[in-house]
């Protein structure tokens, strides 16, 4: 029981109700604030963009400033102002104008830092496909630098059409079916594992689980981790899969299996063993037909191929590898899809 000031007594519960709706309102309003604060932000910041590309633009003034405009609009504008007018805070500004020059296609929900990363990427298309995943997946500015790093979106665009590629450039990656929440190559170069390192599946495994919010991060949106070297059990002996993860939008369990070199058939008949486990003795009447996916280093594409004739649809053998992709080759198959279809 508590006494409050009225002399009244009231329950515990009740006054815990008050204290449970009044904190709700007050977190409530200020993320209402932060929002309202943060679209005043962008759209100051980009009136001062503006302004200094207006005043660029004006002929004599450009000729008599150059590249000093900038340096000498830092000095001023710190001296009446104080912080925030830093030449590279000014070039962000400039830059944020130049990038979305229409007010109205500002990404409000984003922040100042994730715009400062959005504008250093110089192709439209390539803009437009990290502004969607950020919203859609609320990457942190951090997690947005990681999946930049990581040549995200070349990734996934170079296995995709020309239609393919602009649907991912404006849409996002949409996750509708199994085979969307696959990467051509999984990147884990968070790991920091230096070549050649000959490592076991089990250290590579431990690694990564020690690294869970980085994988999760490359593995994409809708994963939820569920255990490592999951026990099944079968005619009295014990089988492990490597990680089991469950994944939300789909509503199916993720079986991962990890190869330290190629994939080979038998590892395909395994996996087409767990997973016929899980659909029968691990499922719920609400869970989809599970999805494996074997990681491995390398992959013969004949031998897969065969060895997943008649194989569940739900089974993928994709490779990993332990450093960053070569971004300028990513971009030239990317650039000869676009060019070889608009040729035709």
């Amino acid at each position: 029981m508590n006494e409050l000031d009225t002399g009244n007594i009231v329950p515990n519960n009740v006054y815990e109700s008050l204290i449970e709706i009044i904190s709700t309102t007050y977190t409530q309003g200020r993320v209402v604030a932060m929002r309202a604060v943060n679209n005043q932000l962008l759209l100051t910041y980009w009136e001062i963009g503006q302004h200094i590309i207006e005043f660029e633009q004006g002929g004599k003034s450009k000729a008599v400033y150059g590249k000093a405009l900038l340096e000498n609009l830092s000095k001023d504008l710190s001296r009446l102002h104080g912080k925030g007018f830093s030449r590279s805070n000014l070039n962000y500004m400039r830059l944020v104008y130049v990038c979305y020059p229409i007010c109205a296609e500002l990404p409000h929900k984003l922040s100042w830092t994730h715009l400062c990363e959005l504008v250093k990427i110089s192709d439209p298309l390539e803009r437009s496909f990290y502004q969607q995943q950020t919203t859609l997946e609320n990457w942190s500015t951090t997690e947005l630098i990681r999946q930049k790093k990581s040549s995200l979106y070349l990734r996934l665009a170079s296995s995709r059409d020309k239609e393919g590629i602009l649907t991912l450039a404006h849409k996002g990656q949409e996750i509708a079916e199994p085979k969307d929440i696959l990467r051509d190559t999984y990147i884990f170069d968070f790991l920091k594992i230096p070549e050649p390192l000959h490592l076991s599946e089990s250290d590579l495994e431990g690694r990564l689980i020690s690294h869970l919010q980085s994988f999760l991060l490359e593995l994409g949106k809708g994963f939820a981790f569920i255990g490592r070297q999951y026990r099944i059990t079968l005619g009295n002996r014990n089988h492990y899969v490597d990680l089991v993860f469950y994944h939300r939008i789909l509503k199916c369990f993720v079986l991962i299996d990890l190869k330290r070199e190629e994939a080979n058939y038998q590892d395909v008949g395994q996996m087409n063993m767990y997973l016929g486990y899980f659909e029968h003795e691990e499922n719920t009447e609400s869970d989809n037909q599970p999805i494996g996916i074997i990681l491995a280093k390398e992959k013969d594409e004949l031998i897969i191929q065969y060895a997943m004739h008649n194989v569940s649809s739900q089974l993928f053998v994709q490779k990993y590898q332990l450093y960053l992709p070569d971004k300028e080759e990513l971009k030239k198959v990317i650039e000869e899809q676009l060019n070889r279809e608009d040729e035709e």
